[in-house]
């Protein structure tokens, strides 16, 4: 039996199985090793993780914890220490990240994209003891500039195909073997350092709680109505929230978790079938990329009976729901707090934000933090009422932390409406901030790549409207006087400094920039202005990227 909010589980009771896991798991208990040992001694040989031929059983992830804590600790590695993951979704990835989580020791999961400075910050903000890198993904660590110290040891994950940079001492992912006990570890502790771009400086690492992760998967699995047995199916990137605390929905609600290696929006339904899933994950973009796939006569011969449907334009939910048979949710969270806002099964405000669920509280407040009324537009603040159910803080950047939390609320940065029955409407972003298929631009670090181009005088870069929703990335430039520069120049300029997909789409080259009184350029001017006459289009040029 399946319904929202969860249907019957393994031992007859008719209780979600969300609500279940709640009660199994007091406060003290919230932890990863805690949960991995008694999810693993009452689903012991029911699969629990399918990652290509990879298919581990609940009893076989605690062993593979433990086994993979004692590795790290042979590695040098103790708790509080943080271990660096630069690799795609593979399984080696949850096995340090667990064998992290078992010992105390910090995971910094890093986007795989992330090239030069962006790279080069994490390093110099996280301080890694251990980086775990892919073969593949190796090469990437050359761009880091030369000034920043690399971890001190690097373990090598699948074969290696060329050289490394010298600066690395590598060897190859040590085998499993010995079991660690667990670490005396608290709800409070962090478990992984989650990296989200900022606006108007570098990258923040969100520091997460144990508990955090705990509750990610008891409130997804009580907004989506995951049931005991059901098939999780992703292929959002390890490295991001969502992907990570599917996993964590798994392990506390009976399911199995599907790990894909990435998108396809060819080949999306195929592996739904092939995996029997019945719950999927799709942000933004990717449910219009779904649908403008040629219809067959397959759509609707899957298992998936409810998909996770964050930021997905709200003209996309019926036809989607009608094509597929697949209701999408709404919602909204962030790395820095939980599953906060859900929207019903099918959704009755596509597009909204859904309404506030139990366990938090929210405000819309105006620039001195008083609240607003319905109605009027403000910044949303939130708390939450179970403990470390929300990050802790910003890694290294007190004084950020401390801007966040004012008055003992995070501040969201998100500019939203509550309507008179209780619905909540995403307007904006407060700051500049740039969303680009399922990625987070930081305005602030392109414009710090791009002005170190020598015939730059200045930048700014804002967002423009996708055709698949969200954003893509516009840049306007100005010269230096005497310099002539081409488009296609700005573009080549960005190549392996940053991430490709904070590379601009559209740039402008200007000979003016529209200023304020005081100086700064008005990027709300450009926005509004939109695809001008002047305006190059990187697809529109057919200029191919060089990842």
């Amino acid at each position: 039996m399946h319904a929202q909010g969860g249907g019957v589980v393994g031992d007859g009771s008719r209780r979600p199985a969300w609500a279940r896991a709640v009660e199994m798991f007091p406060p003290s208990d919230r932890i990863l090793s805690t949960v991995l040992t008694r999810q693993a001694e009452r689903y012991g040989d029911r699969v629990l993780l399918v990652a290509g031929e990879t298919r581990w059983t609940f009893a076989q992830t605690a062993a593979i914890a433990a086994a993979s804590a004692q590795a790290l600790v042979d590695a040098g590695i103790k708790p509080g220490d943080r271990v660096a993951l630069m690799c795609s979704n593979c399984p080696e990835f949850l096995q340090i990240y667990l064998g992290c989580a078992w010992l105390g020791a910090i995971a910094v999961p890093i986007n795989t994209a992330l090239r030069g400075f962006q790279l080069s910050h994490i390093f110099r903000n996280s301080r890694p003891a251990l980086l775990a890198v892919e073969a593949q993904l190796a090469g990437a660590i050359e761009s880091v500039e030369a000034g920043v110290e690399l971890p001190p040891r690097t373990w090598i994950i699948g074969a290696a195909g060329e050289a490394f940079d010298a600066r690395l001492s590598a060897v190859s992912l040590p085998p499993l073997g010995a079991s660690a006990p667990a670490r005396d570890v608290r709800p409070g502790d962090t478990v992984a350092i989650l990296y989200t771009s900022g606006t108007t400086g570098p990258a923040k690492g969100v520091c997460c709680p144990q508990a955090q992760l705990f509750w990610w998967g008891i409130y997804s699995a009580r907004a989506l109505g995951i049931c005991d047995g059901d098939v999780l199916f992703t292929t959002l990137p390890l490295f991001h929230t969502n992907a990570l605390n599917a996993f964590y929905q798994a392990l506390l609600n009976g399911c199995t978790y599907v790990l894909e290696p990435k998108f396809s929006a060819s080949g999306f339904w195929a592996a739904a079938r092939r995996h029997n899933a019945t719950v999927g994950y799709l942000l933004g973009a990717m449910a219009s990329m779904l649908l403008a796939q040629p219809a067959t006569t397959d759509d609707k011969t899957h298992r998936l009976r409810v998909a996770l449907g964050g930021g997905v334009p709200p003209q996309i939910h019926a036809p989607f729901h009608e094509r597929f048979g697949v209701p999408l949710v709404d919602g909204y969270g962030s790395t820095e707090t939980n599953f906060v806002f859900a929207g019903t099964i099918p959704s009755g405000r596509p597009g909204t934000m859904g309404y506030l669920a139990d366990g938090f509280e929210a405000r819309i407040v105006d620039e001195n933090d008083s609240a607003l009324p319905d109605g009027e537009a403000g910044e949303l603040v939130l708390r939450a009422s179970e403990p470390f159910a929300f990050a802790a803080g910003y890694f290294g950047m007190p004084e950020k932390t401390v801007e966040a939390w004012r008055n003992l609320w995070f501040h969201s940065g998100d500019r939203v409406v509550r309507d008179a029955d209780g619905h909540y409407r995403f307007i904006d972003r407060m700051k500049d901030s740039i969303r680009r298929r399922g990625e987070n631009v930081s305005s602030w670090e392109v414009e710090q790549t791009i002005q170190s181009h020598p015939a730059v005088a200045a930048c700014a870069i804002y967002p423009l409207p996708s055709e698949l929703g969200e954003d893509e990335v516009a840049a306007a430039i100005l010269p230096e006087a005497g310099q002539s520069l081409e488009p296609v120049d700005i573009v080549r300029h960005c190549e392996g400094q940053i991430a490709y997909f904070a590379i601009p789409r559209y740039v402008r080259i200007l000979s003016r920039m529209p200023l304020t009184e005081n100086g700064k350029i008005k990027k709300g001017v450009l926005r509004d202005e939109g695809v001008t006459a002047d305006t190059w289009d990187r697809e529109a040029a057919g200029v191919t990227l060089r990842r």
